[in-house]
Order: structure tokens, then C-alpha cells, then sequence
């Protein structure tokens, strides 16, 4: 009877939380900032040290001197949609943005594998946290968030479990990488082979390396997780249910946590201002 009780009222919870009514559109969707002809807005092309080689990534410098609170973008597998988009309306809202792909993908050398991925991320925090970089990029090191779409959300998942200088960190139709781990080899090839677009790696290496995530669950993030700020945007994929137990999990740990559904795909196509409402406001929201 207890357990019932507790199942509904962590349903109703849940269902209170992720379909919360839409935020009002902040201006900096659709407004350009004031023009700063001493510090106007870039863009500059990183060349980032990971795993013995330099990876490509790309900050979108806000206006002003700064220094600026700063959002890294961890994109997804193979990461078509890189959400560039949502970048250039973080940089209106005042935020620097800075996209990345890891070794072995769109063009950084190396050879791609998942868990390098987390040590990408973890290069790209530490590159723009060092000294020199955060005041030629005008970013503020004690504000910085990072955040990722599908396989991204896992890879930010991951690396803010342990990572207590950052800000926040949210996670966008996020795929818990560990799940597919146990399938059959077939299954996971069958993965490999559907997202495999401009990644430096084989069907037979991805599926292998899948295998190896089991450890890397959201489950396992969680006790990290719940000492951050946290976003958790979910969509019609199929990929809400794991990302929703988080959510839950962390309620239990009193952690700090947002959860919001749209009625959309995992690319967020027809809701594309709806997602950056989300994050611009969420983004309002954490400590100055």
C-alpha cells in the first residue's frame, strides 16, 4: 500500500513538473543587444589539447568586456543537429557559448570512442577555466555551465557528477548511453551503423565500445548531480523515461533540478523556440 501511495505521488510530482506551462520568450530571442564597438560580438575557432591532439570548437563571444558567464555545448551521436542555433541566442541573451567536436568527429583528429568524449569535455572546461584563455575569451571561470543534446546529456551527465565548479548543467532529450550496453551485438551494431556520419571509428569498434558503458548510467551520476543546478529537458523519443528517473532520484537527494516535457521530436524541430525559452530562462535564474 505505502509503495502505491509513494508511486503516485512521485507521478503527480513528475507530471506537475515536466508539462509546467511555458515561460514567456525572453527579448533575446528575437532582439539584437545594444552594439559595443570596444567589445563587440565574435566568434573565434579553438584548437583545444585532448588525448594528444587538438579538437575543434568554436566561441560565440557576447558584447561587452566581460568578463561573461560562459555555456559549453556538447552535441550528440553523430551530431547532425549541433544546436547552433540555440548558441547564438545564449550569446544574445549575454552568455559566451562554446560548441566542440570530440576526437575523431566532424573533423578533430583522433579516433572517436565515448568515454574520450568525456575527456573531451573535461578539455574543453579546463581550457576555458585556464587563466590566459578565460581573459582573451572574456569568460568568467566561476560561471560556466555545461550542456548537451542526446548523446551530449550523457556526456554532461558524466562529467558534472564530478565537476563542483560548475554553475549548472542541463541535459536536452538526453540518451543514457549506459542502456543499450547488455543488448545484443546485433543491436548495437545495428546503432552504430545508423549514427556513424563523419565519425572516425567502425561499426564493430562503436559496438564493442557500447558494451563497455554499463557504468556509465545516469544512476551512477546521480550523487554528483544532485551538488549542481540542473535542467532536464525531455521530448517525444522515447528517451524521457531514464531521464525522468533521474529527475526523481535527485528530488529524493534535495538537489536543485528542473524537469520540463515538450510535445516534440528529439531534435526539438517544431519547438525550437520553446527550447530556447527554456534554457535562456533557466539560465536567468542561476546565481549571479
Amino acid at each position: 500500500m505505502l509503495r502505491t501511495v509513494l508511486a503516485a505521488m512521485a507521478a503527480t510530482m513528475l507530471a506537475t513538473a515536466a508539462h509546467a506551462q511555458a515561460p514567456p520568450v525572453p527579448r533575446a530571442i528575437f532582439t539584437d543587444p545594444p552594439a559595443d564597438a570596444k567589445a563587440p560580438a565574435a566568434s573565434e575557432v579553438l584548437h583545444i589539447p585532448s588525448g594528444g591532439v587538438q579538437i575543434n570548437g568554436l566561441a560565440y563571444l557576447a558584447a561587452g568586456p566581460g568578463p561573461h558567464p560562459t555555456v559549453v555545448i556538447a552535441h550528440g551521436l553523430p551530431g547532425n543537429e549541433k544546436n547552433l542555433d540555440l548558441a547564438q541566442a545564449i550569446r544574445r541573451g549575454g552568455w559566451n557559448a562554446v560548441t566542440f567536436n570530440y576526437r575523431g568527429s566532424w573533423g578533430s583528429p583522433g579516433r572517436f570512442s565515448f568515454t574520450g568524449n568525456l575527456d573531451d569535455a573535461r578539455a574543453v572546461l579546463a581550457y576555458i577555466r585556464d587563466p590566459a584563455n578565460a581573459q582573451r575569451l572574456r569568460i568568467d571561470p566561476r560561471r560556466v555551465v555545461l550542456m548537451g543534446h542526446s548523446m551530449g546529456g550523457w556526456v554532461t551527465s558524466q562529467v558534472a557528477a564530478s565537476d563542483e565548479g560548475l554553475l549548472g548543467a542541463a541535459l536536452i532529450s538526453s540518451a543514457d548511453m549506459s542502456a543499450p550496453a547488455a543488448a545484443p551485438k546485433a543491436t548495437r551494431l545495428q546503432l552504430a551503423r545508423a549514427n556513424m556520419e563523419a565519425l572516425d571509428t567502425t561499426d564493430e569498434d562503436m559496438a564493442d565500445q557500447i558494451a563497455g558503458l554499463g557504468a556509465y548510467s545516469f544512476a551512477a551520476a546521480a550523487p554528483g548531480l544532485a551538488k549542481t543546478r540542473l535542467l532536464i529537458l525531455t521530448s517525444d523519443d522515447g528517451l524521457a523515461p531514464p531521464a525522468e528517473k533521474l529527475f526523481l532520484d535527485l528530488k529524493q537527494r534535495g538537489a536543485r533540478v528542473r524537469i520540463v516535457h515538450a510535445n516534440t521530436d528529439h531534435s526539438w524541430n517544431s519547438a525550437r523556440i520553446r527550447l530556447e525559452t527554456e534554457i535562456l530562462t533557466w539560465l536567468a535564474g542561476l546565481p549571479r
